[in-house]
């Protein structure tokens, strides 16, 4: 068998052998899709039906992208171009602009928000930094949507958008923008791919050039195309039809931008000689898991028959998705991290952990709670890896040494040159200086992967990686539980997810009520949650927001299909094999009122009543706690957070009872630093 369809199943291999031509491949979530277009990219190039600098794949993230081009080289295709739709078309534009139009190429916008800033006060519109977003979000709808500024009123009343002004005031918004816009000469992401499609339509020698350099085409997540992508996608192809696209309807959830599944679902009457694969063979998950996706989209309304698929595991069992019910917030974060923990103390790494939410305001409660274990976290969408000062410093380092030999191998080589810049043997304490040589490993550990996927790697071909890892945001894993929202967790897996505040109002997001096509696509964003896990899944909902608070929520409405009335978790959550006890309304400790918050329950105190810290003992504490977290190598608000040090100077607690009665110390905490600090309270002493 040729090596390239080694390891393939049927349905993989029959889209890889595909004849040249139309295909569509129907792939659901962890069916190997990637793996099934790049190795259709290989054939097509072995077999000499195409070189492979004719072939042009585009995707929706610079992520994405990355990591075709490094299964591309691995399957010994260069020269073969994967792209963003925006990377492509700004390469293509530059390169046609002086002949289409003529003069001085104009600059991208380095920044929207400026420019609708000016406009919004133009118009008589708030110019707050919510607002701003609101106001940029519709423009780019609208360009996305290929909608003009005097059509906006309109397709906003058809498609019942949620507009953030009324709609005359959008339009003049709109026509106000462009013209501030084209008056300084700039060009907006969106105006990379009109002035693209524009050239390739209006201008025949410019398409017939572009059309003999790219011959082959493939569309990577094309559920998520909007018509302005769909343009230029038609302009590329021109008469031809060698177009490969991949999708599951199943997984749209960027309509709120313009996507739509309906290009995916249409190419079969587009091109009625088109080849149709359906993948369903689900490698990513266990049959529980996978079990429950089908479940979940089931009981969705209105689905064509395109989007009908229905997964099959592949892996053997694992166990069985858990369902919670909390009486607030906290104490289901609480949860969560001891759930984390456990999975992490039976060998589960902290990087193959996530914990995903609807919005990101979220995230809070939960990074405080991982805080209180001990547990490092990240959340996705925080500094980028390559923008971090220590990882610009070592590239540079990297750049100067990657012209001498060293007679060393790739990961020695690297190794020597960051040792320069911070990397030792053994970790540092931690804080700063930790996060600082865990990025530095980080780049030891790629380049490990580089020696392991392409012949003969050197300092300098490991510096080119990096330059284009980069460029397309595509860094190495850095260990830590992600916290992440529904929609950054797209294109991603982990071995354990737990999909937390699935309440009425959050999931279903409360604005999509009233809309069946808004509900539907909330459902299909648990669809994509769920098919993140590989094998652990926990689901988990909170009847109140804070400690104590009135319990007004209710569990999802996705979730009545999945947990029945009678099951526990639609009562209580069990805990350590027993229901969690009631716990008593938490009041302040100065005026009597109840404690609402997460911050003034920590602090034991409401915001407005007067703190009385003892500054001294403070200074002592965070004294100790940098010690602390020195010796036990670990950043120091895993110790303590300050919120915490600060409530233990102003209640100066003097036995056991009086510590833990402070919220975020339990039993773990009190065991490990319990004696330190109540010495520190009682004597002043570190």
């Amino acid at each position: 068998m040729d090596p390239l369809l080694e390891g393939l199943d049927p349905e993989q291999r029959a889209a890889v052998e595909a004849p040249r031509g139309p295909v569509c491949v129907l792939a659901g979530a962890g069916t190997g899709k990637t793996r099934t277009i790049t190795h259709r990219i290989a054939y097509q190039v072995q077999r000499g039906h195409v070189a492979a600098g004719q072939v042009l794949a585009v995707t929706f993230t610079a992520r994405a992208a990355g990591e075709m081009r490094t299964r591309l080289r691995g399957l010994g295709v260069h020269g073969a171009q994967a792209r963003t739709f925006h990377a492509a078309a700004l390469k293509q534009l530059r390169y046609f602009w002086p002949r289409v139009v003529g003069d001085e190429q104009w600059d991208l916008v380095d920044n929207k928000l400026r420019l609708v800033a000016q406009a919004a006060n133009r118009v008589g519109l708030s110019t707050d930094s919510d607002s701003l977003r609101d106001l940029a979000s519709e423009i780019e709808w609208s360009k996305a949507s290929l909608i003009a500024p005097q059509d906006y009123p309109a397709a906003a009343e058809r498609t019942h958008r949620d507009t953030p002004a009324p709609s005359p005031q959008l339009v003049r918004l709109y026509q106000t923008y462009e013209q501030l816009k084209n008056d300084a000469r700039l060009l907006d992401f969106d105006d990379l791919l009109l002035h693209t499609a524009a050239a390739l339509e209006e201008n025949s020698e410019v398409g017939e050039e572009f059309r003999d350099r790219y011959r082959c085409f493939v569309v990577d997540e094309y559920q998520d195309v909007t018509p302005l992508q769909q343009r230029v996608l038609d302009a590329w192809l021109g008469p031809r039809d060698d177009l490969t696209v991949v999708g599951d309807a199943n997984q749209t959830i960027y309509s709120f931008a313009g996507a739509s599944p309906r290009p995916l679902l249409d190419f079969p009457r587009r091109f009625p000689e088109a080849t149709v694969v359906r993948l369903e063979r689900d490698y990513r998950s266990t049959p529980q898991v996978v079990e429950l996706a089908n479940e979940v989209i089931r009981w969705a309304r209105g689905r064509s028959a395109g989007s009908r698929l229905r997964l099959i595991g592949q892996r053997p069992d694992g166990p069985r998705p858990s369902f919670a019910e909390f009486d607030d917030e906290p104490a289901e974060a609480a949860a969560v991290a001891q759930r984390a923990r456990a999975l992490m103390d039976e060998g589960v790494p902290a990087s193959e952990i996530a914990v995903l939410y609807r919005v990101n305001a979220q995230s809070e409660v939960f990074e405080q709670a991982l805080a209180e274990v001990g547990i490092p976290y990240q959340v996705r969408g925080g500094e980028r890896f390559f923008a971090r000062t220590e990882v610009r410093q070592a590239m540079s380092a990297l750049r100067a040494a990657s012209s001498s030999p060293t007679g060393l191998g790739l990961p020695e080589a690297v190794r020597k040159v960051l040792g320069g810049v911070g990397l030792t043997d053994e970790p540092p304490a931690g804080g700063s200086a930790r996060e600082r040589w865990e990025s530095l490993l980080a780049l030891v550990e790629l380049a490990e992967e580089l020696v392991a996927t392409v012949e003969g790697a050197d300092l300098a071909r490991f510096v080119v990686e990096l330059d284009v890892r980069a460029e397309a945001q595509h860094p190495p894993t850095v260990e830590g539980v992600t916290l992440a929202s529904l929609h950054a967790a797209k294109g991603l897996e982990w071995d354990a997810v737990f999909l937390v505040g699935l309440t009425e109002g959050t999931v279903p997001i409360q604005h999509a009520d009233g809309d069946d096509a808004a509900i539907e696509e909330e459902r299909r964003l648990l669809y994509v949650g769920v098919t993140r896990a590989r094998v652990h899944l926990w689901l988990s909902w909170a009847l109140a927001r804070a400690a104590g608070g009135r319990k007004y929520r209710r569990r999802s409405r996705f979730l009545h299909d999945l947990v029945p009335d009678a099951h526990p978790a639609s009562r209580t959550a069990k805990q350590g094999g027993g229901p969690v006890p009631k716990r008593a309304k938490p009041k302040c400790r100065i005026c009597g009122a109840p404690l609402l918050d997460t911050q003034a329950v920590k602090l034991g105190r409401c915001s407005e009543c007067p703190s009385d810290v003892d500054e001294e003992l403070l200074a002592k504490l965070r004294t100790w706690r940098a010690e602390r977290s020195r010796e036990l190598k670990v950043p120091p608000y895993v110790v303590f957070t300050d919120a915490t040090l600060v409530a233990i100077a102003e209640q100066r607690p003097q036995d056991a009872a009086g510590l833990v009665g402070i919220s975020g110390i339990g039993a773990a905490k009190l065991d490990r630093f319990g004696d330190d600090v109540l010495t520190v309270v009682r004597t002043g002493s570190t």
